[in-house]
């Protein structure tokens, strides 16, 4: 390996291999640059380093097959890490890179936006005060083809096939089986076997390391001490039907309480108490409503269509032409009609104008506009300026992985039998209430069918946010969330000399 340190402290490990001309857009197989920095957290100075890089993923031959782009944040100002935790974090997709928590959530800078998460100029980053990186280091990984990563060609310069990429990268399956070998590699790398270990995922994240949760397990015996899902997905498990149509209205009452279209009496209560008095109601009555179908008894259709619209802010006509299953999309587009207006889908504080107001979904998300016009400057200007990592590679906010292979998605299961074998291990689930893609209330449901033993439902916990699917954009929410995270890391932490068994 060469070694080169210069004045300011950068240190540029580069692997042997051999690289192309500079006319040629490649990323290095295996490398990284290290810098060092300071921040503050919670009023406390810290120290750190950014080890910012790719790794690579090799097949059963021992042939490096692809590469991937990866930043980790160690904190340096801490001599012994065997019990200082790593966080593993993941974004979604499938298809998305590792930027949205990496630069607005839990890393140490985090995006020029106002106190709402909506863009600023001049574009790039600022110090995050309540960033976990004081409790726990991170890395930050992109699955390939997101950010920098790339699958690689072989020694005769031809890439797989799409057939072969596909079986062995873009799928729930073998998606967390090489991302479990990847992880190995760089724990091994990194010297963190000691470290009591974390999996964060958004969004499709959380199908990702629900998999991982029990793949490090039972394929790489790597024991972990909790999974945070954030904004998660169904993983695996199922609420389709009438609990599916049903599971949205706690959200439409959250969604229409933020733009002030329920009742006076509804809008005088706090957002808190207007979810609780409607997720009974969901529960209790509206699941079996829906579910007695076209044989619902006239009386009691009436007096559900009255109740879904009194909390959803639609109007009656707009519930029974439904036939009370009322889909997000028309959701979006019906709420503030009369306005002109419709509303985002991962978060539905932000509003967007349509070329017609006629229609049943609206044009263009509102959010995810909002949400890359800000993003993408951002984390190109920091992997280059500051973390002086240099490529000519383009970053890939969406990478191409599709079509994805959703076949045999267990995941959730997996989690379960994952904490059912680790006594250490606790789940953390953090959900925004305006999060239409992945509502906070299947987040709820989820958390209940993932153990129905029961059982270990103490190891299990929920956090809500007045906020979208990236609640942490919100600074209110920010603050909130990673203290959240904060204290889970901590409170999983055994005490000195504490087993990992079950009491009998």
């Amino acid at each position: 390996m060469l070694k080169i340190r210069s004045t300011a402290h950068l240190l540029l490990l580069i692997s042997f291999s051999i690289f192309s001309s500079a006319t040629e857009r490649v990323i290095p197989t295996d490398s990284f640059v290290l810098t060092e920095h300071k921040t503050e957290i919670k009023g406390k100075r810290i120290s750190y380093s950014a080890k910012t890089g790719t790794q690579p993923v090799w097949d059963d031959e021992g042939k490096p097959v692809a590469t991937l782009f990866y930043t980790y944040y160690q904190r340096t100002d801490i001599k012994d890490n065997s019990k200082r935790p790593l966080i593993m974090s993941f974004n979604g997709g499938p298809g998305s890179a590792s930027v949205w928590m990496h630069v607005a959530y839990t890393g140490p800078r985090i995006l020029n936006i106002d106190d709402e998460g909506y863009p600023v100029q001049p574009y790039g980053v600022q110090t995050n005060p309540y960033s976990i990186l004081d409790v726990a280091d991170i890395v930050f990984v992109n699955p390939v083809n997101t950010g920098y990563s790339r699958v690689l060609e072989d020694e005769n310069g031809e890439m797989m096939s799409k057939e072969d990429q596909k079986a062995m990268f873009f799928g729930v399956n073998a998606d967390i089986e090489y991302l479990a070998e990847w992880l190995n590699t760089f724990v091994t790398r990194n010297e963190r076997w000691r470290s009591p270990k974390y999996l964060i995922g958004e969004s499709y994240g959380t199908t990702r390391v629900s998999g991982l949760a029990l793949a490090l397990q039972n394929q790489q015996w790597m024991y972990l001490n909790g999974v945070v899902l954030v904004s998660p997905t169904e993983i695996g498990i199922e609420r389709a039907g009438p609990v599916e149509a049903a599971n949205r209205l706690p959200y439409f009452a959250a969604t229409a309480w933020h733009h002030n279209k329920l009742s006076d009496d509804l809008q005088a209560k706090d957002l808190y108490d207007v979810l609780g008095e409607v997720e009974a109601y969901t529960i209790n009555q509206y699941i079996p409503a829906i579910a007695r179908g076209g044989f619902i008894s006239e009386q009691e259709k009436a007096e559900t269509i009255k109740q879904v619209a009194r909390y959803s802010g639609l109007s009656e006509k707009a519930v029974e032409q439904s036939n009370l299953d009322i889909s997000n999309a028309f959701f979006w587009k019906e709420l503030l009609r009369d306005e002109g207006k419709t509303i985002g889908r991962l978060d539905s504080r932000y509003i967007g104008i349509d070329k017609k107001e006629t229609g049943d979904r609206p044009d263009y998300w509102a959010e995810l506009t909002s949400w890359l016009h800000s993003f993408t400057p951002a984390i190109n200007h920091y992997l280059r300026a500051e973390l002086k990592y240099e490529t000519d590679i383009k970053y890939n906010m969406f990478g191409s992985v599709r079509p994805w292979d959703r076949t045999g998605n267990n995941s959730g299961e997996n989690l379960r039998l994952a904490m059912a074998q680790n006594p250490y291990l606790n789940v953390l689930i953090q959900s925004g209430y305006y999060d239409g893609a992945t509502n906070y209330f299947d987040a709820k449901y989820t958390m209940w069918q993932l153990d129905p033993s029961g059982k270990m439902k103490d190891r299990m916990s929920f956090k809500g946010y007045r906020s979208g699917h990236m609640m942490y954009l919100r600074r209110a929410d920010l603050e909130l969330s990673n203290e959240d995270l904060r204290e889970f890391i901590l409170n999983t932490l055994p005490a000195e000399g504490e087993a990992a068994r079950y009491p009998r």
